[in-house]
C-alpha cells in the first residue's frame, strides 16, 4: 500500500517555528495534506517529549508508531523522530552539522534523552545544539537501540549540512569516520531534488528520502517520501525499508530552485548568480567584495562525478510541485498564501476532492471543471503539473519565486482550463 510519509518536522519548540505546532494541529493538518506517517519531532526537547508521552498512544502494541488520543481512527500515525545540530571541530576546522534522528519507540527515545542529558543542554531549544562529533553521537545513539535510524539532514545546504560549503565535508567517510557503515540515508532538502543527487554515485548506495523540515503546518509535506507498507504499518518495516533500501515508491518535490540556497549570492547585496559565474568570479561578491555564500547547485558541481541528466538503476520516480495555496493564490493574483480568500478558497478544494497532495498529484482535472471553485486554480495545477513555471532561483537564506501566471495571462478563458 502507497503511504505517504514525511520524516522530518519541528514543533512549537525549535527555535523560529509557529506555535501551532501542537500534536493535536499537526494530526489535523495530516488529515488535509495527505501525510499518512509523520514525525513528531524535537523528541529530545523534556516539555514536548512529555507532551508525546501524555497525548500519543501506540496504534498497535510494538508498532513503534503512534496516533494521537483524540484521534477516532488510525489515518494519521507519528513517528518518534527529531533533528539535532551537532557543532564541533574536526581537523582543524569548525563543522556544524544537522542530521535526523528517527527512534523504535517512545521509550528509547526517553533513554536518549537521559543519556544526552548527562552532558549536553536539551532544554533551550527544540534541535539541540550538541558539542559532539557525527561518529561519537552515531555510537551513542546505537548503544542505546541499535535500530535507530541516524542520516543526514537537508545534505547539501551551505550552513549545517554534511555536504555544506561553511561548514561540512566532500564525502560521507571524512565525517562519519568508521560509523559511516551504520548511515543508511539521506534527506535532499529543499534546494536540491533527485536528479541532482544522482549526480554523485557515492549516494546511490543509500536511500534517498525527501521530508519537509516544516517550521510552521503550512509547510508539512511540501516535500515528502512514498513508501510501499502493509496495512498495519510499524517503526519495524520502515527501519528496514530505509536500511536495505527496498519498497521505496518515489519521493514528493519542492522546485530546487525556490529553496532559499539555490544558488550562490549575497542576499544584502542582492546579488546571485549561476555555478559558471561563481567560479569566473573566484567566488567574490561584486558588489561587496566578499566570498559569496556558496549554495547547492555550485557544491553539487563540485562533487559530482556523474553527468547531468545521469539516471542510476537504483533510480525511484519523483513528482514536484506547488502546495495548493500557492497556485490559488497566484490565480486568483492574491499576494499571501495565507489570505482569507486564498483560505476560503482552498476549503472548497479540499471539500470537494480530499487531501492536497491527492489534488495534486492525481485528481483528474475534468471533474473540477464547472464546479464551484475559482476555475483558474485548475489551470494553475496543470501548469505545475507539466512544470510551465517561471522560477528565480532562492540564494543565501532567501526563498526563490515561483510564477505560474503572468499579466498576460488574464483573463484565463475557459477552454483553456484542460
Amino acid at each position: 500500500m502507497s503511504t505517504i510519509l514525511d520524516l522530518h518536522i519541528h514543533s512549537r519548540y525549535s527555535r523560529a517555528c509557529s506555535p501551532q505546532l501542537t500534536l493535536e494541529n499537526i494530526d489535523a493538518t495530516c488529515r488535509v495534506k495527505g501525510v499518512d506517517i509523520i514525525s513528531c519531532g524535537d523528541f529530545t526537547f523534556p516539555g514536548w517529549y512529555r507532551s508525546l508521552r501524555e497525548e500519543l498512544e501506540e496504534t498497535f502494541p510494538g508498532s513503534g508508531l503512534y496516533r494521537h488520543k483524540s484521534a477516532s481512527d488510525n489515518k494519521v500515525n507519528f513517528l518518534i523522530g527529531t533533528e539535532v545540530s551537532l557543532v564541533y571541530k574536526d581537523e582543524g576546522k569548525a563543522r556544524r552539522i544537522h542530521l535526523v534522528v528517527h527512534a523504535p519507540n517512545l521509550s528509547s527515545a526517553g533513554e536518549l534523552n537521559r543519556q544526552l542529558d548527562k552532558n549536553f543542554n536539551i532544554r533551550s531549544d527544540g534541535r539541540p545544539i550538541l558539542g559532539l562529533s557525527a561518529p561519537d553521537f552515531v555510537k551513542l545513539v546505537l548503544a542505546v537501540n541499535p535500530e535507530f535510524l541516524v542520516y543526514p539532514a537537508h545534505i547539501w545546504t551551505p550552513w549545517y549540512s554534511v555536504f555544506g560549503s561553511k561548514s561540512g565535508f566532500d564525502s560521507l567517510e571524512a565525517c562519519f569516520k568508521d560509523q559511516v557503515e551504520h548511515i543508511y540515508a539521506y534527506e535532499t532538502g529543499l534546494s536540491s531534488d533527485p536528479q541532482m543527487n544522482w549526480r554523485v554515485s557515492a549516494l546511490d548506495k543509500l536511500t534517498l528520502l525527501s521530508s519537509s523540515d516544516a517550521h510552521s503546518l503550512a509547510n508539512i509535506a511540501r516535500e515528502a517520501t512514498i513508501m510501499d507498507l502493509t496495512e498495519v504499518p510499524s517503526y519495524e518495516q520502515i527501519y528496514k525499508n530505509i536500511r536495505f533500501h527496498q519498497n521505496i515508491a518515489g519521493t514528493i518535490e519542492f522546485y530546487p530552485e525556490e529553496g532559499m540556497y539555490h544558488i550562490d549570492g549575497h542576499r544584502d547585496c542582492n546579488f546571485s548568480c549561476l555555478p559558471e559565474e561563481s567560479r569566473r568570479r573566484q567566488g567574490i561578491c561584486p558588489v561587496c567584495k566578499k566570498p559569496l555564500v556558496i549554495g547547492v547547485l555550485s557544491r553539487v558541481e563540485d562533487l559530482s562525478d556523474n553527468p547531468v541528466g545521469h539516471k542510476p538503476s537504483c533510480a525511484r520516480d519523483f513528482k514536484k510541485i506547488v502546495e495548493l495555496d500557492k497556485i490559488i493564490a497566484d490565480a486568483i493574483k492574491v499576494k499571501s498564501r495565507s489570505s482569507k480568500a486564498v483560505q476560503i478558497e482552498y476549503k472548497r478544494w479540499i471539500d470537494l476532492f480530499g487531501s492536497e497532495l491527492n489534488i495534486l498529484l492525481n485528481l483528474d482535472l475534468s471533474l473540477a471543471v464547472g464546479q464551484n471553485i475559482d476555475q483558474r486554480v485548475i489551470e494553475g495545477i496543470r501548469r505545475v503539473r507539466l512544470g510551465k513555471l517561471g522560477i528565480t532561483p532562492g540564494f543565501d537564506g532567501q526563498y526563490g519565486h515561483i510564477s505560474i501566471f503572468t499579466d498576460k495571462d488574464y483573463p484565463i478563458q475557459q477552454t483553456s482550463l484542460l
